[in-house]
């Protein structure tokens, strides 16, 4: 199921689209079905155009992000736990990497050492396995590295390293609250994930509290360069597309 979940979301993102669009046009030229081969090949170009203009990606992500819109530390509730979600930090590979990478989303981790900073959370679970292509240290670990760098003791830190998606996450980390007899937490992950991570974890019957950061639509006034392709829109509309489909498939 997780893989039939992945390769729908590959195809549905603008890249996956465009490409099976393209070869559905190349095979119908084959076959000498060339209008029909025309058409595919017309809709593989303009889908691939539109995702990829900034305009549209911003507006995109903006239409998710908006419920959830930044906050500082001290203005967050307080609760019990803070749980941290995989995705932001990779591991270590020596000898080509020696410290953990911090990507997009490692903003993740700064803000639940603010919250811990802020007063708002006594306890901080950090959520994520190891990544199957470089292997290594599991997210979690690797997301504990940096957090002790940022003044967390160890003592409040706690690992969740089994979990692949965020399905996952939630349940792991529920079975880890329901032994320590807590039902609230501090759900910390990017705006752009926080709907579907929020639906997941109340699923499991849990009291959450958004702490939402690594917020991406913050230019979505009009300007028409941003008619003009750029990759980084396009990986940011797959991103967005990725997080309706999963919020789709959690209903």
């Amino acid at each position: 199921m997780f893989l039939i979940e992945k390769t729908a979301a590959l195809l549905l993102m603008p890249l996956g689209m465009g490409l099976l669009l393209g070869a559905l046009a190349l095979i119908a030229g084959v076959v000498q079905w060339r209008k029909l081969g025309w058409v595919l090949g017309c809709l593989a170009v303009a889908w691939l155009y539109f995702w990829s203009t900034p305009w549209l990606s911003m507006h995109a992500r903006a239409a998710i992000e908006s419920a959830y819109p930044a906050r500082l530390a001290v203005d967050v509730e307080v609760a019990p736990v803070a749980v941290v979600l995989g995705g932001g930090v990779a591991s270590p590979a020596p000898p080509a990497r020696f410290m953990p990478d911090l990507g997009r989303a490692a903003d993740r981790v700064w803000f639940a050492a603010q919250l811990f900073h802020a007063g708002k959370v006594e306890r901080i679970v950090l959520s994520g396995s190891v990544d199957s292509r470089i292997g290594g240290l599991s997210e979690a670990e690797s997301m504990r590295i940096f957090i002790r760098d940022l003044g967390v003791p160890d003592a409040v830190i706690h690992l969740e390293s089994t979990s692949i998606n965020t399905r996952q996450n939630a349940e792991h980390v529920a079975h880890l609250l329901n032994e320590w007899g807590v039902d609230r937490l501090l759900l910390v992950t990017s705006a752009l994930h926080m709907p579907r991570a929020k639906r997941q974890f109340e699923a499991q019957g849990l009291a959450v509290f958004s702490a939402a950061t690594d917020h991406e639509a913050v230019d979505t006034a009009w300007d028409l360069r941003k008619l003009l392709p750029d990759s980084e829109a396009l990986d940011g509309s797959g991103r967005a597309i990725k997080e309706w489909f999963g919020l789709w498939l959690s209903k």
